[in-house]
């Protein structure tokens, strides 16, 4: 049994790019189910699924294969054999997981491949609902938050590095309406779980945030 973290918190938050240095500082395996989400959000995009029928969305991904594989210290997400680690990071996709990961079909999908990942290794998950459903027994549960605003300009500030063009406002926006549906969705809701850290990134850098966390699990593994 490995020792495993948990990472949840909203969106904009900062989840992933922590999660990559911590599990890089510490040698744990890295798991973005948030990438995962995003794969199947993308499959049913690509498939024209319509976002709001549960039942046409649990027979379009009956059959799809959703793997991880690591190159070169880097998690990779395979959808039906493909690589689509590039794809899933536009908004559009973001926001299609966003709608559909509140179908229990859509959970149920990934919720074995990512507690058999976590059993076996020293693993760090980050998510939504990491520390409340998905590694319950975690041995510790970290719930990162920052203000709406800070996360939007973050975001902005990430999506124009990459060329692509953008609206700060939007942005912001469309993090509220999904703080909104992540934290009132039926199922697995984003919330922290009783017994994690919150941790406010509001005003702190990356790597505060990262020798936070790294020091508070070498206290745990003692």
């Amino acid at each position: 049994m490995g020792f495993n973290i948990a990472i949840d918190g909203p969106a904009g938050a900062g989840k992933s790019t922590i999660a990559k240095k911590i599990a890089k500082k510490l040698g744990f395996i890295y798991v973005d189910t948030g990438a995962m989400y995003r794969a199947i959000g993308l499959y049913l995009l690509e498939k024209g699924v319509n976002y709001e029928d549960e039942q046409q969305i649990g027979r379009a991904i009956q059959d799809i294969q959703i793997a991880i594989s690591y190159r070169d210290g880097e998690q990779q997400v395979m959808l039906n054999g493909e690589n689509v680690s590039a794809k899933i990071r536009t908004e559009e996709v973001g926001n299609m997981a966003s709608k559909t990961s509140k179908y229990p079909v859509v959970r149920e999908k990934l919720l074995e491949l990512q507690r058999s990942l976590a059993s076996s290794a020293d693993v760090l998950m980050d998510g939504r609902d990491i520390g409340t459903c998905i590694l319950p027994n975690a041995d510790l549960k970290i719930f990162l938050t920052a203000d709406a605003g800070v996360r939007a300009k973050r975001r902005y500030l990430e999506l124009t590095e990459k060329g692509i063009s953008c609206n700060i406002e939007d942005i912001e926006k469309d993090i509220i309406e999904r703080d909104r549906r992540d934290t009132t969705r039926a199922i697995a809701p984003l919330k922290k779980a009783e017994d994690a850290v919150e941790v406010d990134t509001s005003h702190m850098t990356i790597d505060e945030v990262v020798d936070t966390i790294v020091s508070m699990v070498v206290s745990r593994r003692g």
